[in-house]
């Protein structure tokens, strides 16, 4: 039992660990590449670990994108009456719902349940989490004053993700914990749109008309992000993802001149410390500058094959993805033909991570889940 009282029923299922690839922090020249190490219960020997390095795991390691709560009924109980914002620093019950889906689905990494705008909420903006709707700000960003509402992210903003983290590892054991933060471009749409925006008007219209205000506003997000993901990798997480929800809103151009640059310095501030993954929804035609912005795994929707993901950045990156997760609720047939066709894509990258191509929706019958997870692994 936790500090909160939330009980721990289920003991977590412990994965065969996989060989060390080459390039790994583990890796000596005296270890041959994807040499065995099943006797390590380190999270850098894991499938996920092994994969997101380039490496073949023994099997395709699996996660799900909001795995951890929506479609669980145990996460509906153990936040029943907690506003989402206030869960996220409670670390007992962070613990708690990172842990379900890992012992309920059998996946081969937990995700930290938390939200890309944590950090901002940290440092003092007044913002919070509407049901149904999603971030709402309560002040937009418009004008350059608006900058001193964003003072740097210090460890000492977010200590509960500091213990949230390390109370993980130690229940983990060798299932590797995925930290995440919100990219540059994703939270200033947030702060300058006041909340989710379909057309992102006044984000373009500030990137085009005040350059200069953007590029230092995205500064200064990129800080606040790469120092969340440091506080995790320094806490014990294995691997991190930068989510880049909204960017697939910009041509090419506009994101190589107003975005590339700050997802570059996120992604730069934990460079060869553990594997980076980079993920943005409707980036199809940006996938191949989002791998070169700096990541050892590119994120894939469900709109794009992973045969064309990997032609288009150059079979250099282990890919992540990509079932569309409407298609869980078609006939489980619909599902298997689909799954095993992307487990046979993803041959072709690097290394390959299932997942799913956004987020897990919340009527998911969970049941399948655990389902698409069996077939996975069984599928080598």
């Amino acid at each position: 039992m936790t500090g909160s009282g939330i009980v721990t029923t289920h003991p977590i299922a412990q994965p065969t660990p996989d060989p060390v690839p080459a390039g790994s922090p583990t890796h000596t020249p005296d270890t041959p590449p994807n040499a065995d190490t099943t006797a390590s219960a380190d999270p850098r020997h894991s499938a996920l670990v092994t994969a997101a390095r380039g490496g073949r795991a023994r099997h395709t390691p699996v996660w799900f994108m909001r795995q951890a709560g929506r479609s669980l009924p145990e996460y509906k109980k153990v936040r029943e009456g907690i506003p989402m914002l206030e869960s996220c620093a409670m670390p007992d019950l962070v613990t708690e719902i990172t842990l379900q889906p890992v012992r309920r689905h059998g996946v081969d990494a937990a995700i930290l349940f938390s939200d890309i705008v944590v950090p901002l909420k940290a440092i003092g903006v007044d913002l919070d989490i509407v049901a149904g709707t999603g971030p709402v700000v309560a002040e937009p960003f418009a004008t350059r004053a608006d900058l001193d509402r964003l003072p740097a992210l210090t460890p000492e903003h977010v200590p509960y993700i500091t213990e949230a983290v390390g109370s993980l590892v130690a229940e983990l054991g060798p299932t590797p914990l995925i930290g995440f933060t919100g990219a540059p471009f994703t939270l200033a749409s947030y702060l300058v749109e006041g909340g989710p925006s379909k057309t992102h008007q006044r984000t373009k219209a500030l990137m085009h008309g005040d350059p200069e205000l953007w590029h230092d506003l995205c500064a200064r997000l990129a800080q606040i992000a790469g120092t969340f993901l440091q506080v995790q990798i320094d806490a014990g997480a294995s691997a991190v993802q930068v989510f880049d929800s909204w960017v697939g809103a910009l041509p090419r151009t506009d994101y190589l001149r107003f975005v590339e640059p700050h997802s570059r310095a996120v992604l730069e501030t934990v460079a060869g410390q553990v594997p980076r993954i980079h993920f943005g929804v409707g980036t199809g035609e940006l996938l191949a500058d989002m791998a070169a912005a700096g990541t050892e795994v590119i994120g894939v929707d469900y709109r794009l094959s992973l045969t064309d993901a990997v032609q288009r950045t150059g079979g250099a990156y282990a890919v992540q993805g990509n079932l569309d997760p409407a298609l869980l609720f078609a006939p489980w047939p619909v599902i298997e033909a689909r799954v095993i066709e992307i487990v046979e894509e993803g041959r072709a990258a690097p290394g390959h991570i299932f997942n799913l191509g956004h987020g897990v929706l919340p009527d998911t019958d969970p049941s399948v889940l655990t389902r698409v997870v069996e077939l996975v692994h069984s599928l080598g």
